[in-house]
């Protein structure tokens, strides 16, 4: 018997998941390291938020330039050049709270090569993953963001308690130069007989439905992504684009808000210290991971077996997602224990990961030739929510310490977690009145 072949496309969708694993565990070590190193130091909430923030802002400069520049120079080039930059910047990073410029720059040059990255896997995946397994192939890549931050939660507290704030900048560094080896070595482009796939495969081809105009282009034999011109203006006036655009923007929001500050409202809201609380402080960031697959899962089942359209499959797990996590937002400061805050916090997680299987893999329904660019847009979205959530936090939990003396009352976190929870419930509206399964660029 001859030996099983490895389908190549499972070893790039296996890659990017590390990337995305490897990228979290860089943002919530630096939340950890940075919280203790700044609370060592005495610097205040509001100021614990401009600095979290900051990396946000290259985020966002880097998301629509890095959808192009994957769509021009190749996603897996883009996505190996980002990781290298990132990678350095955090071994050459010196972590001082009293010196604010120096920290500020390096987060934003984070900022901006991390912005590359999902719009190149986006481009990538869109490459080399035929449409029937595009939800479960996305959902396993994003859910990497989730084991990241989980791993981090539980592994980097307590590096940083043996060997100081500084060790966990080296560590991030060290996975980053792994990963960019293992994609040296094992990821290349699709063959050009498979390019692109996700669009000229004829299995599965018939699951993704398209406009009318669009069926003749395709079957004779559409231009390339990379030498086709980019309907920009298209793009940014589309209503599908926009409800995918709304929905990363709160996706995002509810995230960014719960990884930078949940360390925070573990340690001032609650009184409980993250060494103390062990494995169950990655609950949450777990409970993504497990959700997010099972989404995928359940979309491709649905599209597959024919029980659902794409449409209604991305509607119908979008809605159930972003609305159980609100509820599960709402009702997080009501709980004042460890154990209900880690079940509160990971069902609000855990069901907005499950979204992810409507929205997040909607860029590819709607332009499978111009993923990264859509992706790009709607990420930029995102990436505001990160400035606008964690800064406003900030400011919010600032002005209720100066009102209450202190953050351990359930009244000053309550507004914190109301409006990522209220911003769910538009949000999911916008999704069922707006979106649709259909291609509509070509």
């Amino acid at each position: 018997m001859g030996r099983l072949k490895f389908p190549k496309r499972y070893l790039i969708v296996i890659l990017t998941f590390i990337s995305t694993c490897v990228c979290y565990v860089e943002r919530v070590g630096f939340s950890i390291a940075y919280t203790v190193a700044a609370d060592a130091v005495g610097v205040n909430q509001s100021s614990k938020g401009t600095i979290l923030s900051t990396f946000y802002y290259g985020y966002a400069c880097s998301q629509v330039p890095g959808g192009w520049a994957a769509q021009k120079l190749g996603g897996r080039r883009v996505l190996l050049l980002s990781f290298v930059l990132w990678s350095l910047t955090c071994a050459l990073f010196p972590l001082d709270p009293n010196h604010v410029m120096p920290i500020v720059m390096a987060r934003l040059l984070v900022g901006v090569a991390q912005g590359f990255i999902f719009p190149s896997i986006h481009t990538v995946l869109a490459q080399w993953v035929p449409p029937h397994e595009r939800s479960r192939s996305v959902s396993l890549t994003t859910s990497g963001m989730y084991l990241g931050a989980a791993a981090g939660m539980l592994l980097l507290p307590s590096l940083v308690k043996y060997r100081g704030p500084q060790s966990v900048f080296l560590a991030e560094a060290t996975l980053g130069a792994m990963w960019s080896l293992l994609w040296l070595k094992y990821a290349s482009d699709p063959p050009r007989a498979e390019y692109p796939k996700a669009t000229a495969s004829g299995f599965g081809e018939s699951l993704l439905p398209m406009r009318g105009s669009q069926k003749v282009k395709v079957e004779n034999g559409g231009s390339s992504a990379k030498t086709s011109k980019i309907p920009w203006k298209r793009i940014l006036i589309s209503l599908p684009v926009w409800a995918i655009v709304v929905n990363n923007f709160t996706f995002h929001y509810a995230l960014y808000v719960l990884m930078n500050w949940l360390p925070t409202y573990f340690e001032l809201g609650l009184r409980l210290s993250l060494q103390d609380m062990g494995s169950s402080k990655m609950l949450p960031y777990l409970n993504m991971f497990i959700f997010s697959n099972i989404g995928g899962v359940v979309a491709d089942h649905l599209i597959t077996k024919r029980i659902l359209s794409v449409t209604k499959t991305r509607k119908f797990l979008n809605t159930v997602g972003f609305v159980v996590a609100s509820l599960a937002l709402m009702a997080l400061p009501m709980f004042r224990t460890s154990g209900g805050a880690v079940f509160c916090s990971s069902l609000a997680l855990g069901f907005l990961a499950l979204g992810r299987a409507g929205f997040a893999v909607n860029h590819m329904d709607v332009a499978p030739r111009y993923a990264g660019i859509v992706m790009g847009v709607s990420n930029t979205a995102g990436t505001l929510a990160g400035i606008i959530g964690v800064d406003l936090t900030g400011k919010l939990l600032e002005a209720a310490q100066t009102a209450n003396s202190d953050l351990s009352g359930a009244e000053s976190w309550r507004l914190v977690f109301f409006i990522p929870g209220m911003l769910c419930i538009i949000s999911s509206f916008v999704f069922l009145l707006f979106s649709t399964g259909e291609r509509i660029f070509d």
